[in-house]
């Protein structure tokens, strides 16, 4: 590997889907439990939990005729416009997603083909070395997406990749099942390049990945509604809460502190950590207990934005859409400055999970 390449992400952008669903929407769903029985409490009480523990008030939803590919392309856009690249120099498009196109309506998942391909078409990019394929990672795709283009960089096999998260899970949630109060839609595009070393302190500084497999596999799975009259041929996005909980706080902590050991970069100098939307009690946590690995008790004020309170749990696009968000000035209270020092973190659907620290 080329240790003298720096990968530098060098534009961002999103697609934030502009219909609003708020958790009130909820309040008159009938919730249903694994077993199939009705949850004997009210639906606005299940709905003032929710959001004690997730901190979401409300999410979005793509609006009908506007696909997962469509949300990658238009924010593709621009990122490549923030970047000031020629579109056709783009070696790699890499698009991280879970289901696919998924058509309003009809819960099937379309990817044939790619969406990374249809982005390429979207974008009109005419260059047959540029490479377009996608990744299957669960909610860490789009950090993988970083990994995998500094390895290519460093490899020497691309100078320039566009990386996307992308995601429409209003289209596979389960309405009857209250974990469907998590989810929501959006997409972020970074466009990464390489860089000399010599000519910049800028770009990725490590990264650490860890995969559970044993039980853990099924801890995010597809399966039939919770509605006991419903079709058990059609599935939808089923999520163990307790289960992910309780792994993400064993296993994301130490992660992390290996992605931060390996940049040889202090814990006192890291500025912020872009971790994944899920749960904002989870995501609360996940930071305290990484603290706690150096021996510190109080974690410092302003190190997470957060974006889950008003744009939901929307899976490989959290954390390129709150990273955009803040690189441009979306969060007052939240800044980046040149020389800043950032990790990003996320676990999901394998169980997987990913770090990246990242100097700005």
């Amino acid at each position: 590997m080329n240790q003298s390449v720096r990968t530098v992400i060098t534009g961002t952008g999103s697609y934030i889907p502009a219909f609003v669903k708020t958790n009130q929407d909820f309040a008159s769903h009938n919730f249903y439990a694994e077993d199939n029985s009705a949850l004997d409490i009210e639906p606005r009480v299940i709905v003032e939990k929710f959001k004690q523990i997730t901190g979401i008030q409300e999410r979005r939803y793509a609006p009908a005729g506007i696909e997962s590919s469509d949300m990658a392309a238009e924010a593709a856009r621009i990122a490549i416009e923030d970047s000031g690249c020629d579109p056709e120099t783009i070696d790699q498009i890499i698009v991280a997603h879970n289901f696919g196109n998924v058509v309003k309506h009809t819960i099937q998942t379309d990817v044939l083909p790619a969406l990374a391909s249809r982005v390429k078409h979207s974008l009109k990019i005419k260059n047959p070395s540029c490479v377009p394929y996608d990744i299957l990672f669960g909610c860490p795709g789009w950090v993988q997406g970083v990994i995998q283009a500094d390895a290519y960089f460093k490899a020497g096999i691309a100078k320039k990749c566009l990386v996307i998260g992308t995601e429409t899970l209003s289209r596979v949630l389960d309405v009857y099942d209250r974990d469907s109060m998590i989810f929501s839609d959006g997409a972020g595009a970074s466009v990464l390049e390489a860089k000399d070393a010599a000519e910049t302190n800028a770009g990725v500084l490590s990264a650490s990945v860890q995969s559970h497999c044993g039980n853990e596999v099924d801890y995010l799975h597809l399966g039939k509604s919770y509605y006991p009259d419903s079709d058990p041929r059609i599935r939808y996005i089923k999520m163990k809460g307790r289960k992910v909980y309780e792994y993400a706080m064993k296993y994301v902590p130490v992660a992390m502190k290996m992605c931060l050991d390996n940049s040889g970069v202090n814990i006192s100098e890291l500025k912020k950590i872009f971790i994944h939307q899920a749960n904002e009690k989870m995501d609360e946590g996940i930071i305290k207990e990484m603290y706690k690995l150096y021996g510190i008790s109080n974690v410092p004020e302003l190190i997470m934005p957060m974006s889950i309170h008003n744009l939901g749990n929307s899976s490989v696009a959290t954390i390129p859409t709150l990273f955009d968000m803040v690189r441009r000035g979306g969060m007052p209270e939240h800044n980046l400055k040149q020389g800043d020092v950032i990790l990003f973190a996320s676990v999901g659907a394998g169980m997987n999970i990913n770090a990246v620290c990242y100097r700005v």
